[in-house]
């Protein structure tokens, strides 16, 4: 299996390169060798690899710098993932594409499912959905899956922010309204690998869907800063406080409800990942190393 990859040195890429390295050849991309918002690139690097499987975990994650710079957030998440889908049809490749739980307003009382009608609350989670309908209207073998509150050992997220600013501040005032599912890069990796593996390409060749694909649970934003508070054993005088979303203003809108029903995941492939607290463990271990 030859599989191309691209945002190589991101978070979920990294991971990536580790869980799919025993399937075959890869020839992964970083933003420098591969830059979703130059389209000519894209082409050439698809038609050079000739890939069976082309895995595109590189995105504009800036959420709240989407607000002020949407041409950049649409040119990566938008025109750069259909030039991705026309290139991968073309190749007979199966795509497989990160999306997100910021494709919904988080509205609903329940985990959203698959079927859920989309209405995101920004520009980043509007350019994410525009790069999934580019994927669906081009019709080339593919699966998006969407994800949420993703973390790791390394890069810029919510868990390395906290560990630091534990270290750094006596109080903490930590957004307790917004319920979701942290996510280890590790772990999506792994159940990306275990979809190749379950279905084999050419089954995959034939298929066409969106899976959400998160750890098993969910807590809140506070919640996930206090489970980290006591992996890291932080002094009890630091102060985790819960505050509600209208105290801690951001530029973009996020959605109150992020919870993403993995039933469908279950069922097709018989996957689950693991629960968040069990991964956080795993993660936090791993910076001991």
């Amino acid at each position: 299996m030859r599989i191309l990859l691209t945002g190589k040195n991101g978070q979920v890429g990294q991971e990536l390169s580790r869980s799919l390295a025993p399937l075959g050849e890869i020839v992964a991309y970083d933003r420098a060798g591969l830059d979703l918002s130059a389209p000519e690139s894209l082409v050439a690097a698809v038609r050079s690899v000739k890939p069976d499987v082309l895995v595109n975990a590189a995105a504009y994650t800036a959420v709240d710098q989407a607000e002020r710079e949407p041409e950049a957030a649409n040119a990566v998440n938008a025109r750069g993932v259909a030039v991705l889908a026309e290139e991968a049809k073309r190749a007979g490749a199966v795509l497989i594409h990160y999306s997100t739980d910021y494709v919904f307003d988080g509205t609903l009382d329940r985990p959203y499912v698959e079927d859920d009608a989309p209405n995101p609350l920004n520009v980043y989670g509007r350019s994410k959905l525009a790069g999934e309908q580019a994927i669906r209207d081009i019709d080339g073998a593919h699966l998006i899956l969407r994800t949420s509150w993703v973390y790791a050992e390394r890069g810029r997220n919510f868990f390395l922010t906290m560990r630091r600013l534990m270290k750094e501040k006596e109080e903490l005032r930590v957004v307790s309204d917004q319920i979701g599912a942290p996510t280890f890069a590790g772990s999506l990796a792994d159940a990306t690998r275990e979809m190749l593996e379950a279905a084999g390409v050419p089954a995959l060749r034939e298929r066409r869907g969106v899976y959400h694909v998160t750890a098993t649970g969910s807590t809140s934003w506070h919640g996930f800063a206090a489970a980290i508070a006591r992996l890291e054993s932080v002094d009890p005088a630091v102060r985790i406080v819960p505050i509600p979303s209208e105290a801690y203003p951001t530029v973009a809108r996020r959605p109150k409800n992020s919870r993403l029903s993995n039933a469908k995941l279950r069922s097709d492939f018989g996957i689950a990942l693991p629960p968040w607290e069990a991964s956080l463990v795993v993660c936090h271990a791993r910076l001991a190393r």
